[in-house]
This record gives C-alpha cells, sequence and structure tokens, in this order.
C-alpha cells in the first residue's frame, strides 16, 4: 500500500519537486515558519489551534493503521528468572504486565513458549511528542513499532509526518554500549567533526539511543550544535534506535491516543539493567518483539532502514545519487565488531576512532600490518592489552572468530578507515568520515574517472567544496569538460555557486556543456514554489497542440519555446524570441518511428550562447551568485545587467508578498548599479566606443539595443548617466554643435539665409577645427613632414567643409530644429483655432476654417504615421502597445475624436451650437497637449511630471471627497426639502452646493436666519428657483436648525481639515518625491521626446503633408525608405562586433577588480575578515589546549626513533665486520631492516601484493549462502590441510537434492593419513572428497549437487562493435570488443554461466536466452573455443568435501556467424539493444534480459570477471 506512495516520494517529477513538501504537517518547524511569514497568517491564526489539533488526528489514524507493537498472548512463567518481583513470563515482563486471555492460555495450554507463536501484533500505543523533565525546553518525537516494521513506513513517518528532510549522508554510530571515558582532546575532535559533517552534509545521525556509552557522547555534540547554531538549517537530527524492552520509565510514554507531548524522566538511579532514553536525541524508535530486558532486539530493523535509506536518492531524480552511509566506531565489544563485520560485508565503509579504547583501539592496531602478521596469536595479545579485565572470559572459539572477521575486515582496507587524533594533522574527524566515504566509492567497481566523477557528486550534495579541493581536485588528475558535466549540473540545480565556479575553473566548457537537451533538464528541474515555475506551468498546460515528447508522458515537460513565451512576458515584445518554436512540419509528420527522440531534437543546432542562457536561469530563480558568475563569464554585460534588472522588476510587480517583492526589487537595483557601473568604467576609457555599445544590435539579446533596455526596465540611474545623455545630446543637436543656444535656432528658422552666415556652427567645422589644431601641434613637434604619421589625421572626408545644400539640410533636419519648427506651428495652429472659434465661426464654413480643417487632418495623417511607422521592428501589435500607452498620444486621440464630433454637429442646422461647444472643449484638450512641448526644458519638464503624479493622487482623494459630498448632500437635502423631483436641483443640492461649501459658499437655508421665501418657490414649480425648506402654515420653518449646523459643522471639519490636509499632504510626498530625483526622471523622459523628433518628418503641419505623400509614393512603388532610425539602432559588422565586445570585456575585468577592491577596503569586510581569523585561533588554541600535553611525548618519540634508526645502522656494520673476519656464519645473523622512507614504492607493491589472498575467501564466510548455518570460523593461517588446527570442529551441512532425496552415499573417514600428503599430527579428516584449498569451515555437500568437484562452465561469448556503417568500433589504435551478459530476476548482470547437471554440455541459464538451433551453433565452436580458465572456484557454496571448478571458454563470434546478430540487433546506431524473455520462475511469469556489453574497465560487470576478460582482450588484441 506504502510502497507505491514512497516511489512517487522518492522518483518525483522535475517541475513536481515539491508537492510532496506540501503535504507535510505542521509538525514541521519549517513549515510553520513559512506560514508566520506570509501574509495570511494573521487572518488564520484564529484557527491555528484547530488545524493543529485536525494534524494530530491524521497523524494518529495514519500511526494506528500502519504502526503496530507485539504483545504476549500465552503467559509462561519462567524458571530461570528471578521471581524476586513475582512471576515472570518467558518474554520477561511479570504477570501483572498479562491480560486475562494471555493468564488464561497459560494455564490450559501447557506447551512451551515461543515467539512466533505467543506473540500478537496490535496498533502501537506509544507515539507523539517527547519532553524530557528538568532539561529545559528539549523536546522530539518518538514511536514504539514492532520488530518486523517495514522500512519504507519508518521513512514515511519520518520524512513525512515527522517532517525531516530526506538526508545527503547517513552516520551510523556504533560502539560502547556502557559508559566508557573518552580522553579530551579525543572528545572534544569526536564532538567538533561529527557536528561539522553533519551541519555541512545535512546528515541523520543514527545511534541506539539510550542515555549511555557512545550514545551519550553523541547526544552532547547534538546539545553543543543546537546551543551554538541559531540557524534552523544547522540543528542536527540524532534519531536513536532502541530495544522498547530495556527502556527504562517507558510506562510514561505509553497512551493510546498519542502524547504531545509525553514527560520523560531520566533516572539513571534506579534503572537498573535498563537503560533510559538520550535527552539530547531528536527522534526515537522504539522496536519492540514482545520481550522485556533483551538488548539488540533493534538491531535487525536498524540494519534494515539503514540499508533502504542509502537505497533512496538525495536531490532530483534527474540529478541525484543514492544516500551515502558510514560506520563509526568508538570503542565496543563483541556487538560492535559483529556490527563492523556486517556493516564493511555489506559495502559501508567504516570510521574506527582510535584511542577511544577496546575494540576500536584493537582494529585500529591492525589495520596497518600485512595480513600475515595477523594471526591468532597477535589477536590474543591485543586483546589482553584492550580487554585486560574480562581477557578470561574469552574461550579459544571466540579468540579464532575474532581473528577471522578482524582479518575480514582488514582485508577490506578500501573500506576501513581509522581516524588517529594525535597523528591526524589538521584532519578532523569529518574530513576522515567524508574521506573514508570517497575512498570506498574509488574502489566500488567503477573505473579511474567513473571513481572520480561519484567522489564529486559525494562532494556536491555534501556542498563540502573544501573536500573537493584538497582530495578530488589533485595536481595529479586531469579532467576533461565532459567529465563534469553531470556534477555541473548537480550543483547548477543545487545552488551550489562555489562548485559551479570550481568546475569553471578546472575546464568545464558551456558550450559544450550547455545543450538544449541539458537547458530543458534545468527548466524541468527548477523549485514548485519559484514565481517561474508557476509561469512555465500556466504555459504548458496553456498551450493548445501537445508536443512530441508530451505523447510520452502524461506529464508535460517544459521545452526552450516555453521558456521562451515566458521571457516575452516578462522582458516584453520589443526583443526577438531567444528561442525559436520547434519545426512545425516536423511536428506534423510525428510518428511511433521517432518516439525515441529527444526533446532538444525539436530544436535545430546548438545554444547560440550559454552564458546567457544560464545567466537567465539563475536570474529567473533568483539566484544571485550563480547569476554574477554567468556575467562574469558571459560578453555583452551591460546588456545582460539590464535584462536581469528588467526581468526581477517585472517579477517583482506580480508578486504579492511583500517580503519577496522588496527583496526582488534590491536584487533589480543591484543588476542597475552593476550597469552603471560598468558603462561608467568604459565610458572613462573611450567615450566614443561606449556610446556605440549603447546603440548597438545585440543579436544576443533578441536584436535590441542597451538604451531600449534601460528604457524599458525603468532604469532612471542608466539614462541619467553623463555618457547617455551626451549621445541623446548629439542626436537632439544633429549635425549642429550642441554649443548652439536657442535664440540662434529661432533667428535661422525665421531668416533662413542667416545659415550660411556663420551663426551657427555645425559638427563637421568643430571636426576641421580640431584636425587643423592637431596638425600644426604636429608641424611643430615634428620637423620632417614624410616622418609624421598618417593614422594621427582626420580622414580628409571627415573634415571636408559641408556645402549650402548639405548646410540647409543638416539644419533642418536636426531634431531640435524640427522641434522648435512644430512649436511655432503648433502655436500657429491654436491661434487659428480661437480665432476660427471666437471671431469667424459661421453657418457656412470661411476660408479660414476650411484652413483649420485641413490642417487638422495633416495631423490627423502625422497620428496615423506615428500609430504605423515601426523603425525598430517591434511589430505591430508591440507598436501599437507603445503608442496607445502613452498619455500624450491619448490626449491626441482624443481631441482629434472630438473634434470630429464637433465638426459632424457643426455641419447641421440642428446641432451648430452644440458643435461649437464640442469644439470649445476640444480646444481646452489642445491647450493642455501644448505642455508635452515644454517637457524638453529642464526646469519646466520637471514641474509637468509632477504635476501628472499629481492628477493621480488627486483621483484618489476624489473617491473620499464624493464619498463624503454625497453622504452630507443627501442627508442634507432630505432634512431641508420634501419631495423634490427636479433632478437638476436634486443634483444642485446633492452635490454642487456641499462642492461649494469647501470654497466658503456657505448656503443661507439651513438656518432660521437665512429663510427667504421670495428665494424660492413653494411647490417646486418655478424652474429657476429651488424648492422651499420644510416650513410650516405661517411660513416658518421647521426643520431641526440644531441638526443641520451640526452636520455642516462636520461636514467643514472632515473635509476641509482633514480631507483637504490630506490631499496637501500627497501633493507634498509628490513634490519631494519628484524634487528628490528631478533631474533623473526629465533626463528619462528626455528620451521619449528626443526619439519622436528624431523620426519625425522635418516639415511641420500642415506642410507635412507633402511628407506624407512621399511616404505613400514609397510604398506603393515597395520602395525601401532609408534608414532614420540608424542614430538609436546600429548594426555592426562581425568584426565590429567582435572588436567592441572584446573591448567591454577587458573593461569589465577592470571594473571587476575595483570591485573587489573596494569591496575589500569596506569597513564591513575588515570586520568580517577579522572576525573568521579570531575564530580561526580560538578553534586552533582550542585544540592546541587539549593536545599540548601529547606533544613532548610525540617529540620524544621522534627522537627514540632517530636514535633507534642509527643504532641500528651501527650494529649492521659491527655484524658485517665481524662477519667478514669469520668470526661466525652468516646464515646465522640476524636480519637489521633498515626503513626510511626511501623505498615507499616498494612497500605499496607488497601491499597490494598482501592484499591478494592466498587462500580462498568467499568459500569461509561465515553464513552459508541460502541457510543459517554458521561455519566453524578458520583464520588465514589456518586454511591449509597440513596446518594442525586442533579446535577445528566444523558443522556439517548437506542440503537436499533437486529431486528432493538425500545422497545416498557418505564418504569414508580416513585411515591414513600418508596418500593425502598430509603431515601425521594432522586433524582426522575426510580425504575421499577433500577441498584442494584448504579449510571452509564446514563439512558435508551444503547446496551443490555432488560431492567432491561440481564442474561448471563460464562461456565468454564475445564479438566486435560495430559502427553504423558495419565497421569494426575502435579505441585508440584496437577493437572494441563486446561479450554477452544476461540479468535474471532480483540479481545483476552477469554470465550465462552456471554449474553443469551430469552429462550436459552447457550451463542452464545459457539455455534459458539460446534456442535449439543457437545452442547447436555454439556447439559448433566448442571445439574452436579457447580455454581461458581451468580450476577451482573460490565460491561460498564450496564446503570441505564439495567444491566448484569451473572452465572459462571464449566463443568469439565473427562477422558472419548467424549468431552475432541472432540475439540482439543493433540499432541505427550501431549500438547493440537490450532484449527481455520470458521466465516462469515460482509460478509467476518474469524477465530475463539479455545484452551485449563493450569490454571495458568501467563496467562493474567487467570488475567481476577482469582477470578472464583482460586474458580474452589480449587474445583478440582489443581494448580493455
Amino acid at each position: 500500500m506504502f510502497s507505491s506512495e514512497v516511489q512517487n516520494i522518492n522518483r518525483i517529477s522535475p517541475l513536481e519537486a515539491g508537492n510532496y513538501s506540501q503535504s507535510r504537517t505542521l509538525h514541521n518547524n519549517e513549515m510553520l515558519n513559512t506560514i508566520r511569514r506570509s501574509a495570511s497568517f494573521l487572518k488564520r491564526g484564529e484557527n491555528s489551534a484547530k488545524l493543529i489539533y485536525e494534524e494530530q488526528d491524521h497523524f494518529r489514524k495514519w500511526i494506528q493503521e500502519n504502526v503496530s507493537k507485539k504483545c504476549c498472548t500465552h503467559f509462561v512463567e519462567s524458571e530461570s528468572t528471578a521471581k524476586a518481583m513475582g512471576p515472570v513470563c518467558e518474554c520477561g515482563y511479570p504477570r501483572s504486565c498479562h491480560s486475562e486471555e494471555a493468564l488464561q492460555a497459560g494455564r490450559l495450554q501447557n506447551e512451551k513458549w515461543s515467539n512466533t507463536k505467543h506473540l500478537q501484533q496490535l496498533p502501537t500505543d506509544a507515539f507523539g511528542d517527547i519532553a524530557f523533565e528538568g532539561q529545559g525546553q528539549k523536546s522530539g518525537k518518538y514511536v514504539r513499532v514492532s520488530n518486523n516494521t517495514a522500512p519504507v513506513t519508518l521513512y514515511q513517518l519520518m520524512t513525512k509526518y515527522w517532517g525531516l528532510n530526506p538526508p545527503r549522508l547517513l552516520i551510523s554510530v556504533t560502539g560502547g554500549a556502557k559508559n566508557f571515558h573518552l580522553k579530551p582532546d579525543l572528545k572534544f575532535m569526536f564532538r567538533r567533526g561529527l557536528i561539522k559533517v553533519a551541519q555541512s552534509t545535512g546528515a541523520w545521525i543514527i545511534t541506539g539511543g539510550s542515555f549511555a556509552g557512545v550514545m551519550k557522547y553523541v547526544g552532547e555534540a547534538v546539545r553543543h550544535c543546537n546551543m551554538t547554531s541559531n540557524y534552523k538549517e544547522k540543528q542536527i537530527v540524532a534519531i536513536g534506535i532502541a530495544s522498547w524492552g530495556i527502556v527504562h520509565n517507558r510506562d510514561s510514554l505509553v497512551d493510546v491516543q498519542g502524547k504531545f507531548p509525553a514527560t520523560y524522566y531520566i533516572d539513571e538511579a534506579n534503572q537498573g539493567k535498563l537503560s533510559c532514553l538520550d535527552h539530547n536525541h531528536t527522534h526515537f524508535i522504539l522496536v519492540d518483539d514482545g520481550t522485556h530486558g533483551h538488548y539488540g532486539v533493534e538491531i535487525s530493523l536498524r540494519t534494515q532502514l539503514e540499508k533502504y535509506i542509502s537505497k533512496q536518492r538525495m536531490g532530483t531524480e534527474d540529478a541525484g545519487l543514492e544516500i551515502p552511509i558510514v560506520c563509526v566506531a568508538l570503542e565496543g565489544g563483541p556487538g560492535t565488531l559483529n556490527t563492523i563485520h556486517s556493516a564493511m560485508g555489506n559495502g559501508t565503509p567504516c570510521v574506527i576512532v582510535e584511542g577511544s579504547g577496546r575494540v576500536a583501539d584493537v582494529l585500529a592496531g591492525a589495520a596497518d600490518l600485512p595480513m600475515a602478521q595477523i594471526t591468532i596469536s597477535f589477536i590474543q595479545k591485543q586483546l589482553r592489552t584492550f580487554f585486560a579485565d574480562c581477557y578470561s572470559m574469552f574461550s579459544e572459539r571466540d579468540i579464532i572468530l575474532w581473528t577471522k572477521k578482524i582479518q575480514d575486515i582488514i582485508r577490506m582496507r578500501e573500506l576501513l578507515t581509522v581516524f588517529r587524533a594525535n597523528t591526524s594533522g589538521n584532519d578532523d574527524l569529518d574530513v576522515a568520515i567524508l574521506q573514508a566515504l570517497l575512498k570506498a566509492s574509488s574502489s566500488s567497481g567503477h573505473q579511474w574517472q567513473e571513481n572520480l566523477d561519484h567522489q564529486l557528486q559525494l562532494a556536491v550534495a555534501w556542498n563540502r567544496l573544501d573536500i573537493a579541493k584538497s582530495h578530488i581536485f589533485t595536481d595529479d588528475k586531469q579532467w576533461k569538460s565532459s567529465h563534469l558535466h553531470q556534477a555541473t549540473f548537480a550543483a547548477l540545480v543545487g545552488n551550489k555557486p562555489g562548485f559551479v565556479e570550481l568546475f569553471l575553473e578546472n575546464g568545464v566548457n558551456l558550450s559544450e556543456f550547455l545543450s538544449p537537451r541539458m537547458l530543458v533538464r534545468l527548466y524541468n528541474n527548477i523549485p514548485h514554489y519559484t514565481p517561474l515555475y508557476k509561469k512555465l506551468r500556466k504555459v504548458v498546460d496553456g498551450e493548445k497542440q501537445p508536443q512530441i515528447s508530451d505523447k510520452l508522458e502524461k506529464k508535460r515537460n517544459v521545452l526552450l519555446h516555453h521558456i521562451s513565451v515566458v521571457l516575452q512576458e516578462l522582458l516584453g515584445e520589443f526583443m526577438e524570441p531567444l528561442y525559436k518554436q520547434p519545426n512545425i512540419s516536423f511536428r506534423k509528420s510525428f510518428n511511433m518511428t521517432s518516439i525515441n527522440r529527444q526533446p532538444d531534437e525539436l530544436y535545430e543546432g546548438t545554444l547560440e550562447d550559454p552564458e546567457r542562457d544560464l545567466f537567465i536561469w539563475a536570474i529567473l530563480l533568483k539566484r544571485k551568485n550563480l547569476a554574477s558568475i554567468f556575467w562574469v563569464q558571459g560578453m555583452d554585460s551591460i546588456a545582460a545587467s539590464l535584462v536581469a534588472c528588467k526581468i526581477l522588476k517585472k517579477i517583482s510587480s506580480d508578486e504579492n508578498d511583500t517580503d519577496l517583492y522588496e527583496e526582488m526589487e534590491e536584487l533589480a537595483q543591484e543588476y542597475e548599479d552593476q550597469a552603471v557601473g560598468l558603462f561608467t568604467e568604459c565610458y572613462r576609457k573611450h567615450a566614443k566606443r561606449a556610446q556605440k555599445l549603447l546603440v548597438r544590435v545585440s543579436s544576443t539579446w533578441g536584436n535590441t539595443t542597451c538604451l531600449r533596455l534601460a528604457l524599458e526596465a525603468d532604469s532612471k540611474r542608466f539614462m541619467a548617466h553623463g555618457g547617455v545623455q551626451d549621445l541623446l545630446t548629439k542626436i537632439w543637436w544633429g549635425e549642429l554643435s550642441v554649443d548652439t543656444h536657442t535664440w540662434q535656432v529661432l533667428l535661422c528658422l525665421i531668416l533662413w539665409p542667416v545659415i550660411y552666415s556663420k551663426l551657427i556652427t555645425f559638427r563637421q567645422d568643430e571636426l576641421r577645427k580640431k584636425a587643423r589644431l592637431t596638425k600644426a601641434e604636429l608641424n611643430v613637434k615634428v620637423e620632417s613632414p614624410r616622418s609624421r604619421p598618417q593614422s594621427l589625421f582626420l580622414n580628409e572626408q571627415d573634415v571636408k567643409p559641408l556645402s549650402c545644400w548639405q548646410q540647409f539640410r543638416a539644419f533642418f533636419t536636426a531634431p531640435v530644429v524640427v522641434f522648435y519648427w512644430n512649436v511655432l506651428a503648433y502655436f500657429g495652429f491654436l491661434w487659428l483655432f480661437s480665432y476660427v472659434l471666437l471671431i469667424d465661426f459661421q453657418i457656412q464654413p470661411s476660408g479660414r476654417e476650411y484652413f483649420l480643417y485641413a490642417w487638422l487632418s495633416t495631423l490627423v495623417c502625422e497620428e496615423l504615421r506615428q500609430f504605423l511607422y515601426d523603425p525598430g521592428s517591434f511589430g505591430f501589435r508591440k507598436k501599437a502597445l507603445l503608442y496607445i500607452n502613452s498619455t500624450w498620444n491619448q490626449m491626441d486621440v482624443a481631441a482629434i475624436l472630438i473634434f470630429a464630433v464637433g465638426l459632424i454637429c457643426r455641419l447641421f442646422p440642428a446641432t451648430f451650437y452644440h458643435g461649437r461647444i464640442i469644439l470649445a472643449l476640444d480646444f481646452i484638450i489642445y491647450c493642455l497637449r501644448l505642455m508635452h512641448i515644454f517637457t524638453v526644458s529642464k526646469t519646466l519638464g520637471p514641474k509637468i511630471i509632477m504635476l501628472e503624479m499629481m492628477i493621480k493622487d488627486i483621483f484618489f482623494f476624489l473617491f473620499l471627497l464624493a464619498v463624503t459630498i454625497v453622504a452630507y448632500g443627501v442627508a442634507n437635502h432630505a432634512i431641508l426639502i420634501h419631495n423634490e423631483k427636479r433632478l437638476n436641483w436634486i443634483f444642485q443640492g446633492v452635490v454642487y452646493k456641499p462642492y461649494l461649501m469647501l470654497f466658503g459658499d456657505i448656503p443661507n437655508d439651513i438656518s432660521y436666519s437665512g429663510f427667504d421665501l421670495s428665494q424660492c418657490s413653494v411647490n417646486g414649480t418655478d424652474p429657476y428657483q429651488p424648492k422651499c425648506v420644510e416650513h410650516n402654515s405661517m411660513d416658518e420653518p421647521i426643520f431641526p436648525e440644531w441638526l443641520t449646523i451640526i452636520l455642516l459643522c462636520l461636514y467643514l471639519l472632515f473635509t476641509n481639515i482633514l480631507l483637504l490636509n490630506l490631499l496637501i499632504a500627497m501633493f507634498n510626498y509628490t513634490f519631494q518625491l519628484i524634487q528628490e530625483n528631478t533631474d533623473k526622471i526629465w533626463k528619462f523622459q528626455r528620451y521619449s521626446l528626443i526619439e519622436e523628433y528624431y523620426t519625425r518628418p522635418p516639415a511641420p503641419p500642415p506642410f507635412i503633408i507633402f511628407s506624407h505623400l512621399f511616404v505613400l509614393i514609397e510604398c506603393a512603388t515597395c520602395r525601401k525608405s532609408k534608414q532614420k532610425h540608424k542614430k538609436f539602432k546600429k548594426q555592426l559588422d562581425e568584426k565590429e562586433e567582435a572588436e567592441i565586445l572584446t573591448w567591454e570585456a577587458i573593461i569589465k575585468e577592470n571594473y571587476l577588480v575595483k570591485q573587489k577592491q573596494s569591496q575589500s577596503q569596506s569597513l564591513n569586510e575588515q570586520v568580517m575578515c577579522t572576525l573568521e581569523k579570531v575564530e580561526m585561533i580560538a578553534e586552533v588554541l582550542d585544540v592546541n589546549r587539549e593536545s599540548n600535553k601529547f606533544d613532548a611525548v610525540e617529540k620524544n618519540i621522534n627522537h627514540l626513533k632517530a636514535q633507534m634508526l642509527q643504532s641500528m645502522r651501527a650494529l649492521n656494520w659491527i655484524m658485517n665486520a665481524l662477519m667478514n673476519k669469520d668470526f661466525g656464519p652468516r646464515d646465522s645473523a640476524p636480519a637489521l631492516v633498515i626503513s626510511d622512507g626511501r623505498n615507499r614504492e616498494e612497500e605499496a607493491a607488497g601491499e597490494e601484493r598482501d592484499l591478494k589472498p592466498l587462500y580462498h575467501i568467499k568459500a569461509r564466510s561465515l553464513i552459508y549462502p541460502d541457510s543459517n548455518i554458521e561455519r566453524f570460523p578458520v583464520p588465514d593461517e589456518m586454511v591449509p590441510w597440513q596446518v594442525k588446527f586442533a579446535e577445528y570442529k566444523p558443522p556439517s551441512y548437506t542440503a537436499k537434492a533437486p529431486d528432493g532425496n538425500w545422497p545416498t552415499s557418505k564418504p569414508h573417514l580416513k585411515e591414513s593419513s600418508q596418500d593425502s600428503g598430509l603431515d601425521d599430527n594432522s586433524d582426522p579428516i575426510d580425504v575421499s572428497f577433500l577441498n584442494p584449498v584448504g579449510r571452509t569451515g564446514l563439512t558435508g555437500r551444503g547446496s551443490l549437487l555432488c560431492f567432491g568437484p561440481n564442474f561448471a562452465m563460464d562461456p565468454i561469448i564475445t564479438r566486435f562493435k560495430r559502427n553504423s556503417d558495419n565497421s569494426v568500433a575502435m579505441k585508440g589504435s584496437k577493437n572494441v570488443l563486446e561479450f554477452l551478459v544476461v540479468q535474471y530476476p532480483g540479481e545483476d548482470w552477469a554470465l550465462p554461466a552456471g554449474v553443469l547437471n551430469p552429462g550436459e554440455t552447457f550451463p542452464k541459464n545459457l539455455k534459458l536466452i539460446l534456442n535449439t538451433k543457437m545452442l547447436s551453433t555454439l556447439q559448433n565452436l566448442l571445439k574452436e573455443a579457447f580455454k581461458v580458465y581451468i580450476g577451482y572456484v573460490d565460491d561460498p557454496r564450496n564446503t570441505d568435501n564439495a567444491w566448484i571448478e569451473t572452465q572459462v571458454l571464449n566463443f568469439h563470434l565473427n562477422q558472419d556467424n548467424p549468431l552475432t546478430n541472432a540475439l540482439t540487433s543493433r540499432g541505427g546506431s550501431g549500438a547493440s539493444r537490450e532484449i527481455k524473455l520470458p521466465l516462469l520462475q515460482d509460478g509467476s511469469m518474469k524477465e530475463v534480459r539479455a545484452k551485449w556489453q563493450v569490454v571495458e574497465q568501467g563496467v562493474p560487470v567487467c570488475m567481476l570477471y577482469k582477470d578472464y576478460l583482460q586474458t580474452v582482450a589480449e587474445i583478440h588484441t582489443a581494448h580493455f
């Protein structure tokens, strides 16, 4: 039921990466903190208790349905247990703890108690929160579970209901369960190392959970961490897994409904043989097997749980790896040795802390010795030393067993790491733990590069940059870019910028790394809580036509064109799409044959700019540090900063969370500052190039410009920069000199011949003057004209004077002249409009009025031109939006429409007067439109902006004012006047009069003194007089005067004092806001005016009609109009583009250096550096304080070693001298070995030879496979039959034969040992069937077919790998070989090998995948097969009397052999495809898989048969 649920949790889909987190309960403190930070928490505060109760109720139901305990159902009194407390059952519990049914069953049935028969599972009655009395605020979670609880249920409990984040490392701490003394320095290093590794990797620490021994030391480390850490992510998770039956005061934890919390008291004084729980652990799993007082009950479940957790994946399914596990051992006894032996047998690396005592020190002492020196006598000495108080309790068999286990442990040196506190230098325990995992991964059956990849992935998952730098990226290791791609992907997804920088420094090529498929993977692994996730999901779900890859899975993934849609939404449509839509024709031709295509195949080519794509990805996810890395790596950095500013501002505007909004705005401001800073540096170095950067068309960023990006990003600081304004000023003045005065321009407009009088200076004249001065200076400095470099002069074309026509054209096409020309024309239009309205507005339009209409038509044509003209190539939709969003354009359109309505009304006599009224109102709009002209003024421009802002403010004020006016007006009018039915007078009484009161016009009718019947109409029949107020028949007012006066006072108080002062305050705030940024705002607004008049035709209305006609002719003749927008948008050629981008990159480097220097000199940075140094010194002092007492001893030992080395050399010289004088034979002279470290290579080679087993290893495994039979331990030295082993008493085991019968004959006992080659002192053994290698610790046949040798075959069927063109694949200068491997249900990939039954030629496993015809073909090749190996096989099924002997045969298939492609056909790429064959096993149908595997060292299956495959590769001269 829950296995599929957990698979869904751990195999989470990319864009659903957080759905599981949402289901966590309110027990999760992280979720509570998130809720409290949200705006809606205050609204739900009153319901929080109810929510917590509901979550507890849900948790309670889940526990009762899925978690159970064990209870004894049959009371059988124990005879061996003391009865001081009364009768005790065999389960360990007294009679009082049994139910009546159990007592009754015990009396009625007289049978032996069995834990399988007399225990019953019931829903657990102990779970909830645990609080330790007298220990402050410490609390944790606990649960009582049955010992056969599924690990998947416990993992779901911990991650879903206890709210623990899945670990990135599992640390299983084992050791002494009783209190033992740990040296102060070792205790300090253990505590510090455990805290550091747990915090840095997010590890779970699993211990026994009791308040004693090693568990107590772990608890102290957890307490120290929690006391010194302020952040939630730094809290350590310590899980105690203990036996329920040994927990003291456990009754306080029992409650059927759970306890939230349960108060637990630690009582060591009265615990007796039981144990108290450690108050520093955070979670407890109490394992119940139905017994009381039995230790070790939890071991089996703990092992299963650790194994299950280690199979889960950390990170995303796309970028994660299995959770690593490590065992840390301190002190300990036999149980600890068993745990270490079992853990390492399962491939778990172990760290032994030397100096902690007992087992840890025994193993540490043997760790560096050759295997030949680890003998029974050596172990006896070690036990006598470290177990002096209990050595007498060790039997001979115990010592032999310890020797065997220690030999097995030392043989797995790659899994064993010894932490030596006094000789480890600066390495801490955390480094030793991580080193152990890295060392284990390097020997996990992968080739060198794959080992490094796995190690690197572990370092990334743990976020330990120091480990990666010191132990992985060393000088002796060479990395290719492709080797780091997966690790780079994991670092990006995990937001680890330090690793990304490290990978880039070590050769990652972003162009190779970031393919379209990789980019899609990144976007499909974004967290669910980000705004980007919601936007992408909206785009993907809203797409009408599914994409090709969507047909393969239910969940539709994000593709590149989806990202492009989101980017256009954030950046605007002024940019071209960064990622194109998939090929439509390809999508239409989709069929099932293209089902294997990847998503990136929908897009042609590769990514143009990977740095840009990764920068955008980081910005969208708000990952500042990663974005900074790619900003530094990329080109076109000013544009990149402006794009980031635009994206962040757009996302923040859509965000409702105030904190997130402020964070986004702050980050956007940083990128705006970055753009300004870099452009400032560029402008200082070279102003002209810097301005070229502003108008350069960037193909990287959708063919837009920096200037347009700054405008769209509302970057006022950037637009107000001196360099930008200098460029705008040059554009504004055109070919005129920027020093020209306004009066000179106006004079030349009126008297255009003055242009030629040199009153106006052109920029060309300035260039000629500058060239002349330069030439004169050179003439002074250089004597010979021929020696002057021509490159110092300006080009002749640049200094050529303008002709009269060029001067005329340059003057009248300058934007500033066009502006003033239009201003004068506009004043003329307003004068003509006002003249017609005031003087010449007749029934029959006059000539001046017709001229006004013609003039207006040219304005309409100009508005149409502005609406349709698209010099920036934005597209019609974007251009239309830009036009409509302008307030002045909206005013223009409104004025034209109103004028058209007035003109229509004016043409008809019936509405002639109404038309004039409409036109008069329209005149107001045209006059207001005049304010746009003054925005060019630095003085008036900001004031107009203030006015616009105040108009927006007044709209909010008018809403409050309207509510107040209507409230007072209706109430006052209803009190004074009865049933007024005239709407105009109702409006005056309800709205108009209260409005006039704001300005001091107080009406007389609100008091008796102002009552006058002559000024009103009694019945309301006079249309020109208001209706009289309420009065009696005597014409005296009767309305409540006191009430109307009070209402008036309150109304005036609220409006004149409160509302008007509020309005003044709003205006003052707006004024101050604009006043502080007057210069920036004006410079920002100036751009739109300059752009408008730069693109405007030079002739003003009404003469502008000729320009419009010329444009129409160009469009009609399909002529390409001259590019008028080149000053704002300039397309550079490739060479110039590369030069300017390179120059910008150089300037960026200088800018970054200056930024780093300024940051290092800042006060905050200096304080932080000082703090780090102080902490480092304090840490060193702590270590030195603990280890100073060992320094003198270490120095003395080193001195003694040096003295001993000198003495040995002297003795060696003396012995040689005496032997040369014939004082004694050389053979009897003792050997003196002098080792001074110069023969390390020889020692390393010797160590490698030492690790090679001399005898069988697997055949001596302590537990016989597929049984519970335990072998007699056989140490290495006792394996040969020739060695006397008096204690050797192996058990006998013979399984049933395949036919279900026992063997009919048994081997005869030995009568003489002479024929066997054994000594007379050897043990009496069975010589009929004797294992040729030596003892195995078990007699009998075991599970083999017969006594004696059992013959097997290992067929290695090979062929050469082929390319798609059927040529042999090569690697280097050698052919690539493939061999046939199979995978049976529940097993790994292996050869189709097996034991041969009598009369069989091929093993059964091979027959499963080959039909009769194939077997006959292989039979024909049997004679030609090369015999790779024939002999004994070290197999765990071997016994003293039965063993396996195999023949390894190589069947090589040539290209013409029918078997070559019969099994698995090759695909189009030449790669073989995996096939699946049905197999009936245990009554159910399963699958056997077969495939051709490349012969290569890196593949795990190749490492199993390394020696065989290496020989086969040499035979065929193939790669290995």
